[in-house]
């Protein structure tokens, strides 16, 4: 009879073991001050999904890169994480992610069709969806509406000539106030002006080309665009001072040292704080200008996305809880939590955003925004872009100079790239 009651007792055991194992705890990582919302967002889930269990871990943005690749080359790569765009090549590249294609397809949540076309695409590389858009990120104009009143402007700028003409009316280098501020050691602006321009009829050409093989600095729209952001520093409607040198950009654009600030929507929050009420009606929002009279002007097509590793071993929850981050209702709420902006159309339509007069403009802009090239080395050409860019803007280069010795660097970064392409059956990873 003893060892009945212990054989039972064991086999009692066994079966609350089975149980807790059976609950999937599902590594999330995530990427700065996105984990703090998640962290709030998670009880919600886990009592919908009681099953699942989510385990985040937190990296800083300064050190998340050399994690995610140490993580991978050790082996030891979460079940998901967010991703930024810019980044998501490389895991490509690494064959680290997931499809999420066919999940797509099955989804009763997830409607490709609701989302900004030109941020889904920036998920998609050689024809494979590889990541769902989380939350989206442009950069466009703020501006003091005091200011351009005053100079007799009645609208922010349509056009690049509108655009110069304003700049030089709000410049005044002698009282210290300029028409804008373009920290130097920022690529997005210069970047976001470049993807404006008309490449030519190969719609594969942009700032790289053939195939992403080769810089194309030297192309006319490149120029034109390197032009106009030098010119604003050469007629001291800009100060050449770095985003360190600027020190507090908030207070400075409340002083009115510069009228026009080309940054993202973290700052809504940001001049919401750090304004006084009595200045808040005298700042907007307002979309890029285009190069030309016509049209809209194009933005860059920034974020993050949700993506998940092929090493994972709890691939079906991280899509559950990929498709309830996905919720309409569940984005606004991150909205609320944090400022960055849903990708999905339908999340517009409520919560803070719907009303909100400042965050009309980025919606108008994300229905114009371009992705960067869809290349690992993106991000380290777009840094020695704007080395040069500042070269030129200190009078040590031309433009011609800069453009060729960015095509250099840039030629030099994709070596490696150019082999792997001409080269196919000799790749690391290719088929034998």
């Amino acid at each position: 009879m003893l060892a009945l009651a212990v054989f039972g007792l064991l086999v009692l055991l066994g079966g609350c073991s089975t149980h807790a194992t059976a609950r999937d705890e599902l590594t999330f990582w995530t990427i700065g001050r996105e984990g703090e919302a998640i962290l709030q967002l998670l009880p919600e889930f886990e009592r919908l999904h009681p099953d699942i269990h989510v385990k985040v871990q937190q990296l800083p943005l300064t050190a998340a890169h050399q994690k995610l690749l140490t993580a991978f080359a050790g082996g030891s790569t979460p079940d998901m994480t967010q991703l930024g765009n810019t980044w998501l090549p490389e895991m490509v590249a690494l064959h680290a992610l997931e499809p999420l294609q066919a999940r797509v397809d099955r989804s009763a949540v997830i409607q490709p069709a609701d989302y900004f076309a030109s941020i889904w695409s920036t998920n998609v590389i050689d024809g494979t969806l590889y990541g769902v858009p989380w939350y989206v990120d442009t950069r466009l104009l703020f501006y003091r509406k005091d200011l351009l009143k005053k100079a007799g402007f009645d609208a922010p700028p349509r056009n690049w000539a509108q655009w110069r003409h304003m700049l030089a009316a709000l410049s005044d280098p002698r009282r210290h106030t300029y028409g804008i501020l373009l920290p130097t050691n920022e690529y997005e602006q210069l970047m976001s002006l470049a993807l404006q321009q008309d490449y030519g009829p190969d719609p594969g050409d942009g700032l790289l080309r053939d195939g992403g093989r080769y810089g194309n600095f030297e192309s006319a729209g490149f120029k034109r665009a390197l032009t106009f952001y030098v010119d604003t520093f050469r007629l001291h409607q800009a100060p050449p001072i770095t985003n360190v040198e600027a020190g507090n950009p908030w207070s400075e654009f409340g002083r009115g040292v510069y009228a026009f600030y080309f940054s993202g929507p973290w700052n809504i929050g940001e001049f919401r704080t750090r304004l006084p009420a009595s200045q808040q009606g005298d700042w907007a929002t307002a979309p890029l200008p285009g190069p030309d009279s016509a049209g809209a002007g194009v933005g860059a097509a920034g974020g993050s996305s949700l993506v998940v590793f092929r090493r994972s071993r709890h691939k079906q929850a991280a899509w559950t809880l990929i498709e309830y981050l996905s919720r309409p209702a569940v984005q606004q709420r991150f909205y609320e939590l944090l400022g960055d902006m849903p990708p999905r159309r339908s999340s517009w339509q409520g919560g803070a955003l719907r009303d909100d007069p400042k965050a009309r403009a980025f919606r108008e802009q994300l229905e114009h925004v371009r992705p960067t090239p869809a290349v690992p080395e993106w991000e380290r050409i777009a840094n020695e872009m704007q080395l040069e860019a500042a070269r030129a803007i200190a009078g040590e280069l031309t433009i011609d100079q800069a453009t060729a010795e960015m095509d250099r660097r840039t030629d030099r970064i994709l070596e490696k790239r150019r082999w792997i392409l001409d080269h196919p059956h000799r790749a690391p990873g290719a088929a034998q």
